[in-house]
This record gives structure tokens, sequence and C-alpha cells, in this order.
């Protein structure tokens, strides 16, 4: 046994449907993977290369469980997203191969300060507390994908006090799940336990105190966080 000089952090997981839970080692985000989202964003969405960012393990909101508001910020947007799990690591994956390497799939919120991320951008320098904050990625349980196979279209949809704030289709990605796996684990080797947030369509919006977030991912479940 290893001798820490302090307790080891405990191992981030995901419960998932039917049954236990999966273990989670790195959290990466796609950028700007739906054109009408990445048009909102004030960017030019002609496939362009996929940029990634990164959120901490411990960073997701798991059971439906309330979110805190953040600190420093008065601007926290919703951003709805399908999550991919790794089941299989490796490095340059073939997009052919990719989705060998997926375990499963659930729905996501990235949760971003957009206030914080705006004035890292004007200022060039890097986002990170922008998204990468306490709490910041809400997610419904984890479906296998052997039970529900891979989703390559269907509604992706997010309501905000019962209201209907995006709708869109998986179709619609840029870069599909199998594309940014091989274009991620070109970057950095894949491994057992990482995420991927696959990108969120356009109407991000702000939320407020005691708004009801409900998301859902056609044929792979459901998300629901309330801010408190």
């Amino acid at each position: 046994m290893a001798d820490y000089v302090i307790s080891p952090p405990a191992i981030s997981s995901i419960p998932v449907a039917g049954g236990g839970s999966f273990p989670v080692r790195r959290v990466f985000c796609v950028g700007r993977n739906y054109a009408e989202h990445a048009r909102e964003m004030g960017s030019d969405p002609d496939r362009e290369p996929p940029f990634f960012f990164m959120k901490p393990a411990d960073a997701l909101l798991l059971n439906d469980a309330d979110m805190p508001y953040p600190p420093q910020s008065t601007q926290l947007h919703h951003e709805m997203e399908m999550v991919v799990a790794i089941g299989v690591g490796g490095a340059n994956i073939a997009a052919a191969d990719a989705l060998s390497h997926v375990w499963g799939y659930a729905a996501g919120l990235d949760m971003t300060r957009r206030d914080l991320q705006n004035a890292a951008k004007k200022e060039g320098k890097p986002w990170d507390m922008g998204k990468g904050f306490d709490w910041s990625a809400p997610i419904g349980l984890l479906v296998p994908a052997s039970k529900i196979g891979h989703p390559s279209k269907g509604l992706i949809e997010l309501k905000v006090n019962g209201k209907v704030r995006q709708t869109s289709d998986l179709s619609k990605m840029i870069w599909d799940v199998p594309e940014m796996i091989a274009y991620l684990s070109g970057l950095v080797t894949l491994a057992p336990g990482d995420l991927i947030y696959s990108g969120t369509p356009e109407n991000v919006a702000a939320v407020e105190r005691g708004d009801l977030l409900e998301g859902t991912v056609e044929g792979v479940g459901s998300v629901t966080t309330r801010i408190v």
C-alpha cells in the first residue's frame, strides 16, 4: 500500500442504468460542434478542426442533485450535450474503429460561467475557470452501448422551467462521435474511464437561482438539476 501523506481523493464515478458505477478518469469537452451554436458564439462553423477543453472529474453532478450557483459569476449558461464514455483506450484510433472503444452514453450539461469565459477570451487568456468549476458538469445515468447501440441521430433538447430552450438533432454535429474520438486520440492517449462531452446546439442562455433544467437525449436518457 502506498505511503500517502494525505488521504487520497475519492474516485469520481457515474451511476449506470441497470446497476453499477462507471469510474471517471478525465472529462474532455468538444467546443462548437453544432454549426448554429458556432454562429451564435461568433465563429465560422465551416468544419474547422475540433478543439477540446477539460473539466475536473469531480465537477460531475449526479443523481439529479441541485447545482449551487457558482461564485464570481452573474452569467451562468446552460449547454445541453450527449456524453460519450470510453471503455477501451488507445492512441491514433481510426474513425472506422472508434465506436468499439465506446462503453456507453449519457445526457449531460456543460454549465459555463460565460462572463468569466468571455473576459478570458478577450484578454487572450485560458478560460478554464469559465468551464471547469465545481459542479459544472451535471450528468444523468450512463447507458451501455451494448443496450442502446451508438446514437447518431435523434432529439437533443433542454427545457428550463418546462419551456423548451434548446432543441436540435444529434445528426447536426459537425464532427460525429467516431470523428471526435479519432481526432482526440491523436492528441492524447485515451483511457478507460474518459468522458467526452460532445458539444451543444444553439440557444445557450443564462439561468437563475430556482430554475429547473431538464435535458433529454433521444435513445440515451435525461439529466435534471435545479439551480440553487
